[in-house]
C-alpha cells in the first residue's frame, strides 16, 4: 500500500471531466439566441423609425419617448417580475413560445396604427409578449450548461441584442426609406410567429441539474433577493449602465439625424453594421473575460462591470461634443461594445447568487430595475428635456440633454464597484 496521499481534484475539474456538453444544448443556445434576436428587433426597431413616425404623426419628442419605450416598459417591467416567479415553477419552453407569439403578431399590428393611443397599445402588447422571455430563456440555458460556461453561454445568447438591433437599424432604415415604415413592421414583425412553433417543440433538460454546489435556498426563500447587499448593488449599478445604453440605441439616431444632418437610410446603415461588428464581438468576449475574472473571486465579475462602465463616460463625452467623422465612428464603435459587454456577467452573478429555484425571479428583479431606469425613466426624462429646451428647432441642445447617460455610467461603476467588494467580503467570511 503507497505511503503517499490521495491526490485531491477540485470541484472545477470534476465538472470538466464528468459534465461534457451535449450537442442538443447548443442548438437550444442557437435557438433561443435567435428568439432574443427577433425580440431586440421587435423591441428597438421602432427607433430607426421615429423620424417618419413624427412627421406624419406630428409628435412631439415626448410623444416619441412615451411610444418608443415607456408604452413597451409598462407591462414589460410590470410582468417581469411574476412571470420570472412563473419560470421558477412552470415549463419555461411553453412560456417563451407564447411570449413570442404574442409580441410578433402586435409588432407586425404596429404598421396599422392610425395615431398615438392604437400604436402605444402595439406597443404595450410587444412588452407584454416580451417580459416572457428573458427570466425563462436564462434560466433554461442555466440548466443546459455548467457554471464554469455560464457568463460565456449567456453572453452569446445576450449577442442578440446586438444582431436584433444591427438587423432593425439596416432593415428598418432601408424598408422606412424604401416603402414607409409602415412596411418594415409588417414584413419584420410577422415572422416570429413561425419561429415559436419550434420554441414549443424544445427539450426542456430537468432544472438544476448542471449545478456543481448545493445552494440552500428553495423557491419559498424569495425574500433573499431583497435582503442581498450585493444584489442590490448589482441590480441598481446595471440599471444605470442599462440606462446609457439604452439610450444610445434610442436617442443615438435623432442625435444623428438631427445634429449632424445625416439620412435616415444612411444612420440605419451606419448603425445596423456597428452594432453588429462591436456589439456581438463586445458582448460575448464580455461573458468570457468577466468568466476569467471571476477566478480572482466572487467580485471578478461586477468589477469587470464597472470597468467597462468608467470607461464610457469619455468616449460618451467624445460623441456628444466632437464634429469629427471619425472620433465619432469609433467613440459610437466602442460604446455600442460597452453597451452590451456586462450582459453576461450580470445575468451569470444572478443566477451564482439566487441558485436554480430563484433564478427567474432573481433576473425578473433584475430586468425590471434596469427596464425601469433605461425605459419609464431615461428616455421621457431626455424626450421632456429636449422638448423644454427646443431640440427641435435648436438641435445642438442634444449634446446636452444627453449627459444624464455619462454621469448615469460613472454612477453605476461606482455601484458595481461596491457590489465587486460586497461578494469579496461574503467569500472571505465564508472561508
Amino acid at each position: 500500500m503507497s505511503g503517499k496521499p490521495a491526490a485531491t481534484v477540485s470541484p472545477e475539474r470534476i465538472e470538466t471531466v464528468e459534465r461534457r456538453v451535449p450537442a442538443y444544448a447548443w442548438y437550444a443556445l442557437a435557438l433561443l439566441t435567435l428568439v432574443y434576436v427577433l425580440n431586440f428587433l421587435d423591441r428597438t426597431l421602432i427607433y430607426i423609425l421615429l423620424t417618419p413616425i413624427k412627421a406624419e404623426m406630428h409628435f412631439t419628442d415626448f410623444e416619441l419617448a412615451i411610444l418608443g419605450s415607456t408604452s413597451f416598459t409598462i407591462f414589460y417591467t410590470l410582468l417581469g417580475v411574476p412571470f420570472g416567479w412563473l419560470a421558477d415553477r412552470t415549463k419555461r419552453k411553453y412560456l417563451i413560445a407564447a411570449g413570442l407569439a404574442v409580441w410578433s403578431l402586435f409588432s407586425g399590428l404596429t404598421g396599422f396604427g392610425v395615431g398615438f393611443w392604437s400604436i402605444f397599445f402595439c406597443r404595450v402588447m410587444v412588452g407584454v409578449g416580451e417580459a416572457t422571455l428573458g427570466p425563462a430563456a436564462l434560466s433554461l440555458l442555466s440548466d443546459y450548461f455548467p457554471p464554469r460556461m455560464r457568463a460565456t453561454v449567456q453572453a452569446v445568447y445576450s449577442s442578440g441584442i446586438a444582431i436584433g438591433g444591427g438587423v432593425a437599424f439596416f432593415l428598418g432604415g432601408w424598408i422606412g426609406q424604401a416603402h414607409g415604415w409602415r412596411w418594415a413592421f409588417y414584413l419584420l414583425g410577422f415572422p416570429g410567429l413561425l419561429l415559436a412553433v419550434l420554441v414549443f417543440m424544445l427539450r426542456e433538460e430537468p432544472r438544476g441539474q448542471t449545478e456543481t454546489e448545493k445552494t440552500r435556498y428553495s423557491s419559498r426563500d424569495w425574500t433573499i433577493l431583497f435582503l442581498s447587499r450585493p444584489l442590490r448593488y448589482l441590480f441598481l449599478g446595471y440599471a444605470l449602465f442599462g440606462l446609457a445604453a439604452n439610450n444610445l440605441g434610442f436617442w443615438g439616431t435623432q442625435f444623428f439625424v438631427r445634429v449632424h444632418g445625416l439620412s435616415l437610410a444612411n444612420v440605419g446603415l451606419l448603425a445596423g453594421i456597428l452594432s453588429v461588428a462591436a456589439g456581438v464581438p463586445g458582448t460575448i468576449f464580455g461573458g468570457y473575460v468577466s468568466d476569467r475574472f471571476r477566478h480572482l473571486g466572487r467580485g471578478g465579475r461586477m468589477l469587470f462591470s464597472a470597468c467597462a462602465a468608467l470607461l464610457s463616460v469619455p468616449l460618451w463625452l467624445a460623441l456628444l461634443f466632437s464634429n469629427n467623422v471619425a472620433v465619432l465612428v469609433v467613440a459610437t464603435f466602442v460604446l455600442l461594445g460597452l453597451a452590451l459587454i456586462w450582459l453576461g456577467p450580470a445575468a451569470a452573478d444572478v443566477h451564482d447568487i439566487a441558485g436554480p429555484h430563484l433564478r427567474g425571479l432573481g433576473i425578473g428583479i433584475y430586468f425590471f430595475t434596469v427596464n425601469i431606469a433605461a425605459y419609464l425613466i431615461g428616455s421621457p426624462v431626455i424626450g421632456k428635456l429636449n422638448d423644454w429646451l427646443g431640440a427641435t428647432n435648436n438641435p445642438s441642445v442634444m449634446r446636452y440633454t444627453l449627459l444624464i447617460c455619462p454621469a448615469a455610467c460613472a454612477l453605476g461603476a461606482l455601484l458595481l464597484w461596491l457590489g465587486s467588494r460586497s461578494l469579496g467580503m461574503q467569500e472571505k467570511q465564508k472561508s
